[in-house]
Formats: C-alpha cells, sequence, structure tokens
C-alpha cells in the first residue's frame, strides 16, 4: 500500500479523492504537516485512481503522478515501480566516450507509435551500430500525440505511449540487446494544457522570465521543494526506469541565483545514484549559450554535466552542404568555418555573431570531444523548418554521404537521427493535439506567424493540430529495401563499424585532430591520427599525392580514383583512408 501525499504550502484544505470505479468517487480530508506536506491517512494498493482537491474545488492530478491513463486532466493512477519484473540485472552501462547516439520520437519512430512497437525494431539498430537511443520526451502531454516537450506531469510515461510499464519494458528490451536508454527531459518549463502546479504551490516565479514565460521557481521563496521536484524526477527516470542518462532541454532556461547552482546539484546527486546502482549515470545539456561552465568539472568552476549538445557542428555542415543562409545559417557558411567546427564544436568562441549582432560564446579549451554531442540532424533542426523537411530533401545522395562520413569520424560524441541512416524521406513536422479550440488556434496562428516573419509562405506551414500532420512524419520502413536508401544505409553501417574498429576515429582528444582546407578550391582533409578523411565539396576533382598507395577505408563514390600515391576526389565525395 502506498500512501498518498502532496506539497501544497498555501492550502487551508486539501482532500485526497480516490476512485470508485464505475460509481464515482469519494474525498477524504488530509492533514498538513511539517513543510506544507499533506498527508492522507490511508494507503492505496497499485491501480486505484486518485487526485487531490484543494478548497473543495475540482480534483487535480497528482504533482507527482508515475500514471495517467486518461492523459492530463485525469485521476492519477498508483504505480508499484518495485512490480515490474526488470531482466536487465546484468546490465552494467555504458559511456559516452566512443559511443553513437540515435535520437528516436516514440509515437513516429514505428506506424504504432508505442513503446511496445519500438522494441520490434532494435535489431536494426543493433546492425546499424547504435550504443544508445536517445527518446524524445516522454512525460505526460496535453492529447496523444505531441514532441513531448509540453510535458505537464513529469513522473508519468505517455499513456498513449504504453505508460510506465510500456516504457519500462522499452529500456529493458534495449539492455538484453545491449544498448543504452537517454531520456529527454524538460525542466525549464511545462506545457500550457493540463499544468496545475501554479494552483499547489510556488513553482514559478515572476523573478525571472524565459521565452515560455514565468520562469521554474529554482531560487526564490519556497524553492528548495521546486528544486527536490526536479532533481526527484531525473532520479526516478535514472532509478525506476533503469535509464542510462539524461538529456536536459535548453538548460540556459534554467534561472537560477543560488549558490549552488540547480544543475550542479543534480550532477551531484546523479553521480550519488550512479554509485549506488554501479553503473555510470550521464547528463546531456542542451544549450545555446556555448558556455564551457555547463560541462566543466567543479573543481574547475563547472556545473559537472557529461556533455552538451553542440548546434554550431551541425549549422557548419548544413551549410557547407546545402548552402542555406537564411536565419542563424547567416554566420555559418563555407569549409573554413567548417573546418573549426570539426577541430572544436564550437564555431562562436567569444567571435562575433552577425545573426546576434553581438559577440557570441566563451572558448571550449581543455575540453575533449566526449564533451559535445554533434549530428547532422536533430529533431529541432528539422522539425523547426516550415515543413520539417530532412536533409534528404535538402541535399545529394553524394552530399548526404559526406554528412555521414564526417559525423561518423568525428572526435565528438556522434548522433544519428530516426530514419537518417537510410535518407528518410518522410518529414518529422511540428504536431500537437491540444482539446482546448483557442490554445490549438493560438498555436496553429503562432507557428504560421513565426515562419512568415522568416519569409515562408504562411500556407505552406502544416497545421499542428491536424491529425495528418502527424502521420506523414512517421517513418516509413519500407524505404530501406528500395534503392537508393539501402545503400545509404550500408554506408552508414560501414562508417559506424569502421569507428567502431578503429580507435583514431573515436580518439576524444582535440590535439590528435588536424583539419586543412582550401576554401577556393573547396575541399579540406581532416587528420585523426593515422588516417586522414578528404572531402571534396568543390567543382572540380581533388588530387592528393603522397609517397606511396594509400589503404582506402571507405569511399563514397566508385569514381575515386587511387594510383600508386594519387588520390583523385570527383566533386562531391568522401574517402577515408590510411596513408602508407
Amino acid at each position: 500500500m502506498w500512501t498518498p501525499s502532496v506539497w501544497a504550502p498555501a492550502a487551508e484544505r486539501v482532500a485526497l479523492v480516490v476512485g470508485d470505479g464505475d460509481t464515482g468517487t469519494h474525498a477524504l480530508a488530509m492533514t498538513c504537516g511539517e513543510g506544507g506536506w499533506w498527508r492522507a491517512a490511508t494507503g492505496l494498493a497499485p491501480g486505484t485512481r486518485y487526485a487531490f482537491a484543494l478548497e473543495g474545488g475540482p480534483p487535480r492530478p497528482d504533482p507527482r503522478s508515475a500514471s495517467q491513463p486518461d492523459g492530463v486532466d485525469g485521476l492519477s493512477a498508483v504505480v508499484d515501480h518495485h512490480a515490474f519484473p526488470w531482466t536487465d540485472q546484468a546490465w552494467r552501462g555504458i559511456a559516452l566516450a566512443g559511443s553513437v547516439l540515435y535520437e528516436l520520437h516514440v509515437g513516429t519512430f514505428t506506424p504504432e507509435g508505442t513503446f511496445d512497437a519500438a522494441i520490434t525494431r532494435l535489431a536494426h539498430l543493433v546492425e546499424l551500430g547504435i550504443d544508445a537511443i536517445e527518446v524524445m520526451p516522454v512525460a505526460e502531454f496535453s492529447g496523444a500525440r505531441g514532441w513531448g516537450y509540453d510535458g505537464v506531469d513529469l513522473f508519468a510515461p505517455h499513456h498513449a505511449y504504453g505508460g510506465p510499464d510500456g516504457f519500462k519494458r522499452l529500456v529493458d528490451a534495449c539492455h538484453a540487446a545491449g544498448i543504452g536508454v537517454v531520456l529527454d527531459v524538460v525542466y525549464n518549463h511545462l506545457g500550457p494544457a493540463g499544468n496545475y502546479l501554479p494552483e499547489l504551490g510556488p513553482y514559478f516565479s515572476d523573478r525571472h522570465t524565459t521565452g515560455w514565460g514565468a520562469a521554474v521557481n529554482l531560487d526564490g521563496p519556497g524553492s528548495d521543494e521546486v528544486r527536490r521536484f526536479v532533481i526527484d524526477n531525473a532520479l526516478m527516470w535514472l532509478r525506476d526506469y533503469h535509464c542510462d542518462g539524461l538529456r536536459l532541454d535548453a538548460v540556459h532556461a534554467l534561472v537560477d541565483d543560488s549558490a549552488v547552482h540547480i544543475l550542479e546539484q543534480l550532477a551531484n546527486e546523479v553521480r550519488s545514484l550512479g554509485a549506488h546502482v554501479r553503473r555510470p549515470l550521464f547528463l546531456i545539456a542542451e544549450s545555446d549559450r556555448n558556455d564551457p561552465q555547463f560541462v566543466r568539472g567543479r573543481d574547475a568552476g563547472g556545473y559537472g554535466i557529461d556533455t552538451a549538445w553542440a548546434d554550431d557542428w551541425h549549422h557548419a555542415v548544413h551549410t557547407a552542404l546545402t548552402g542555406e543562409s537564411d536565419g542563424y545559417y547567416e554566420d555559418y557558411g563555407g569549409v573554413a568555418v567548417l573546418a573549426k567546427a570539426l577541430r572544436q564544436a564550437w564555431v562562436f568562441d567569444g567571435t562575433w555573431s552577425r545573426h546576434r549582432n553581438r559577440r557570441h560564446g566563451r572558448s571550449p579549451a581543455g575540453l575533449d570531444g566526449t564533451r559535445f554531442v554533434v549530428c547532422t540532424q536533430n529533431h529541432d533542426q528539422i522539425g523547426n523548418r516550415a515543413r520539417g523537411d530532412r536533409s534528404s530533401a535538402l541535399m545529394s545522395d553524394a552530399r548526404l554521404r559526406i554528412a555521414a562520413a564526417l559525423l561518423c569520424t568525428t572526435p565528438f560524441v556522434p548522433m544519428l537521427f530516426q530514419g537518417e541512416e537510410w535518407g528518410a524521406t518522410t518529414p518529422f513536422q511540428y504536431f500537437t493535439d491540444h482539446h482546448d479550440p483557442a490554445l490549438a488556434a493560438a498555436v496553429r496562428d503562432g507557428r504560421r506567424q513565426e515562419f512568415a516573419a522568416f519569409g515562408w509562405d504562411p500556407q505552406q506551414v502544416p497545421d499542428p493540430q491536424d491529425a495528418a500532420t502527424f502521420t506523414r512524419s512517421k517513418l516509413d520502413w519500407d524505404e530501406l529495401h528500395r534503392a537508393p536508401h539501402a545503400d545509404l544505409l550500408t554506408w552508414y553501417r560501414t562508417l559506424i563499424a569502421l569507428r567502431r574498429a578503429r580507435p583514431e576515429l573515436s580518439d576524444p582528444r582535440p590535439e590528435h585532430v588536424a583539419v586543412h582546407v582550401d576554401e577556393h578550391a573547396g575541399w579540406l582533409v581532416v587528420e585523426r591520427r593515422a588516417i586522414a578523411v578528404a572531402v571534396n565539396l568543390g567543382v572540380a576533382d581533388m588530387t592528393i599525392e603522397a609517397a606511396a598507395a594509400p589503404a582506402i577505408l571507405a569511399a563514397s563514390d566508385a569514381r575515386i580514383v587511387v594510383h600508386d600515391g594519387t588520390v583523385v576526389l570527383p566533386p562531391d565525395s568522401a574517402v577515408i583512408m590510411e596513408p602508407a
């Protein structure tokens, strides 16, 4: 039996509302104890539906609800985390160093869009060579479909995906297949529908504001319990769901003036939990600041987060291969900028940003490659385009192969986005399922206005509320067996296998990365100790002279010629070789 409790420090009266199946509900008075915590006098069995009512008002879900079978406005359900029959007792975890990540969205990864359906595709990921999946947020959000970044019941895996046991089955199956699990979590804001936290306590504060409105209260009155709420949630995913790591969304929006920043506190407690469960646990931060403080150790004045997404790397590769220069892409372009990203992940390290009209970032000197996660595609860079078009719609097959070669030979931690490995043609568009008509209209109109400001025709922006927007974003797994997708998949498998076979390619030490460029000719050569990666983005052949014929480890184009000590690359090709 589990005894319900809830933090409601300003309430005068709180009742536990218990579901009686088909007969309705009944209310039981709760007692206020120390610190504003209200506790019930009775225990509830697993599966029991319940909620809390403040001051005689309507029932609200438990802010720490482990399950919301009927969505964000329904009753919570008791979950016994000890009852799940885990089979991963021998799992010893994974290390980020040397790993290849794979970002996926549960709802669009398979036609069924569930945790259990995702299990059926794990064999594909094993054959591809993936070390860990990075799952987009699964915390309960409004409706049946969405990206997950507007979650409101942060402790409850989404009911449409399969709920708590469904997510546990996925993690258990991943571990059985030798694949780790990273979960994307959002602590910088909550969604607009079903967010009842402000009724319960000072979870938000107008002392700070973010792009989503009032900031989460991490440093004001009552913030101790709010911080505990955040950290307990993070620890739950790692402990009760056996996740191996967490990706923290937009940490620059976690505004905290405390002496100990919430990220430092979180990193400390995650390391403590890792010692207890005897397997490595890690944190990945997303930030647009290019600030090494997030990933530096505490002894160097940092927060101790393990690694960070490096969007600069994506932008540099994307602009070099597509020629796009709109929006923030105006800060990038050309092989010289690409070379800087290939060396140190961040292009902006205190240098001038034309797009921002100011200097941006700070030097990453002293950080090795394991401190950065890089990608050629991710949910943001695809889904935040007006039509959600992937690289496969923006690049030739030859340039898709070049992007893959650069990604899989990086000294950083490479991450693929679902379907990238076969050049999926299905878009990944922004979709929602809000039941409030006014909110649905606001999201729809806001999306179109946002892209109109960037010069897009608003009529080309898909309606996020249209179920067809969600459906067309689902992967088409039949593409794997058709040309040219099957050949691109073979290329990715070859590259990832080569990365695993040759330690030079996963070596994270920055001093073992040298990049030589010819901006005018449009080519570059990346030296990774005894291995060189040559890329020709120019319009003429690229010729490399050597004393003897190099060993070709992988070539993106059958037209690449090797004769004695000469290697000739046609335009839009890449070769990975070992000089003689």
